[in-house]
């Protein structure tokens, strides 16, 4: 799922069918429809006046259009329900459906969140909190919800769920139309009274924990920690868990507890590229605008484009590198819900895999990372799906070789990743590497510069090719110390092909000691070149 906040309806119509759609979202989280108080800010929305569907995302008919267009292309549309409270003072707004008596009247001084009583009925900020164990306001709300779901609205987000009694909320989705799925907004907070496993019998919850966590250890450099998330105490059951890296609350007025595209550069990518590939919850991405305070509302210049984001007051974070094509890896890896080969270098770089489905690895430091690694993947060609688009077999971007023990030789840039996933296998799912072309072998001199060696330590050519060892150290090609520290080599390689290559360090008498990888992008020999050069 991806939340588009404050979008209006006619660019999330769009969206889903130029993007979402195509990428394979199951859902969108939209921002709460019914009309609300007037004003610039953000929070306007959440002080509702009525169940009239008229907001500045626009009005009913757009509304209806932008759930049928992206239902068209499998994509759901999820309603930000605001039904614990109404705005102050507004009870002679047109449509308004309630009276005086439908509403607590408790205007505590500052909630006592250690008190479960006034968590649940006092008034929130000043909003008028209702009285949800009322029949009749019960029966307005369901009458909103079902409004909806019949429209085609297929899930909901209760705001502000932790201060309506589970009692309440339960009866409310237990009396709703066509079964639709809701997650409750419920925040977890140390010491106090109400906790997300209050409401876990009802439906699913939010996992504020994961927000708050992977913001500590992301930008404290120690995200090897997160591997081991989903068996911490203190957490939400994957089954019932939202889960997300940030949310719209937390980035304006607590990013203490969040990441955002204010932290440094890579980080919140890395995060949502974390929270799509680790097994945990139902992931909904964060996909806002540029703020400069905690009110900030969004932009008023005009719309942002649906097929770029690229007006410059959106920040598109789902449209960021290769967040979109990690929904596909999610999707591909679904089966297997665990972690496995698991590789860490130090408390800042961690990669791992899920049951030879799919395999990610993620550099958190601001130098690169060169390593080989079990990726416990078959063998053959991956699209690295983080900076190339995968298609009908064809990869636009580079690639990443696994031989036939499943270890693969990866090369992750600063504050980067790489991903890649059974059904980015080059030629197609399961049909293996691609068969040697025939095209019989030519001579080609492969040289490395910048060589220089220590004791039992050798420079070696490894590449996309079974002739280069299928970038598999132990199978490398071994230079010659022609002109030292230049080294140098006359391979066969497979004619009228193009092939990717690196020089290598390694230990003579074994393959995993004393490795040191060429930096920067792989060396290519093209079709018909008889020598290629690549430095350390």
């Amino acid at each position: 799922m991806v939340h588009l906040f404050e979008w209006r309806w006619a660019d999330i119509a769009r969206e889903c069918e130029t993007y979402l759609g195509p990428k394979g979202f199951t859902a969108v989280q939209v921002s709460p429809p019914q009309a609300h108080i007037p004003g610039p800010q953000w929070w306007t929305r959440y002080q509702p006046l009525s169940y009239r569907l008229e907001s500045r995302s626009g009005n009913r008919s757009e509304f209806i259009d932008m759930v049928q267009r992206c239902r068209a292309v499998d994509v759901d549309i999820v309603v930000d329900m605001v039904i614990n409270h109404m705005a102050a003072g507004r009870l002679n707004f047109p449509d308004v459906p309630y009276g005086p008596n439908d509403f607590h009247e408790r205007n505590c001084t500052g909630i006592n969140y250690r008190n479960a009583d006034e968590v649940w009925n006092c008034d929130l900020v000043g909003l008028k909190d209702l009285r949800t164990e009322n029949a009749y306001v019960r029966g307005k709300i369901v009458d909103y919800f079902n409004d909806l779901t019949n429209i085609g609205v297929k899930g909901f987000r209760i705001d502000a769920a932790k201060h309506i009694p589970p009692g309440d909320v339960a009866a409310i989705v237990n009396s709703l139309n066509g079964d639709p799925y809701v997650f409750l907004e419920v925040i977890r907070a140390q010491g106090e009274a109400i906790q997300p496993e209050d409401y876990v019998s009802i439906a699913d919850v939010t996992e504020f924990a994961m927000e708050r966590d992977l913001a500590y250890n992301f930008r404290n450099g120690t995200i090897a920690n997160l591997i081991d998330f989903s068996r911490w105490s203190g957490r939400v059951d994957s089954s019932q868990a939202l889960s997300f890296v940030a949310n719209h609350d937390d980035q304006r007025q607590h990013p203490e507890y969040t990441l955002s595209y204010k932290d440094p550069q890579g980080m919140y990518y890395l995060a949502n590229t974390f929270m799509l590939a680790y097994p945990y919850g139902y992931a909904r991405l964060m996909s806002s605008y540029y703020f400069n305070d905690e009110n900030q509302g969004p932009p008023v210049s005009g719309v942002h484009s649906g097929n770029s984001c690229s007006d410059g007051d959106w920040v598109c974070e789902h449209r960021w590198g290769g967040t979109g094509n990690m929904v596909k890896f999610r999707e591909v890896t679904a089966s297997n819900w665990f972690t496995s080969d698991v590789t860490t270098d130090g408390p800042n770089r961690l990669a791992f895999g899920r049951g030879g489905l799919g395999y990610v690895a993620l550099n958190n430091r601001t130098d690169a990372w060169n390593t080989v690694v079990q990726t416990g993947m078959p063998s053959g060609e991956y699209c690295d799906v983080m900076h190339g688009d995968y298609d009908n077999g064809l990869c636009s971007g580079p690639t990443i070789v696994v031989d036939g023990s499943g270890y693969a030789a990866i090369a992750v840039n600063g504050r980067d990743a790489i991903a890649i996933h059974q059904q980015s296998l080059i030629g197609g799912p399961n049909t293996g590497p691609d068969p040697d072309p025939g095209n019989g072998l030519a001579a080609v001199e492969l040289s490395c510069d910048g060589g220089q060696t220590v004791f039992g330590q050798s420079v070696y050519a490894v590449g996309s090719v079974s002739e280069l060892g299928s970038w598999s150290p132990a199978a490398a090609v071994k230079l010659e110390p022609t002109a030292y520290p230049r080294w140098t080599a006359t391979v066969d390689l497979p004619a009228q092909t193009s092939i990717e290559w690196k020089c290598l360090k390694r230990s003579e008498t074994d393959p995993a000691q004393q490795l040191q990888w060429q930096g920067g992008a792989n060396n290519r020999v093209d079709i018909g070149a008889n020598s290629a050069a690549g430095s350390f």
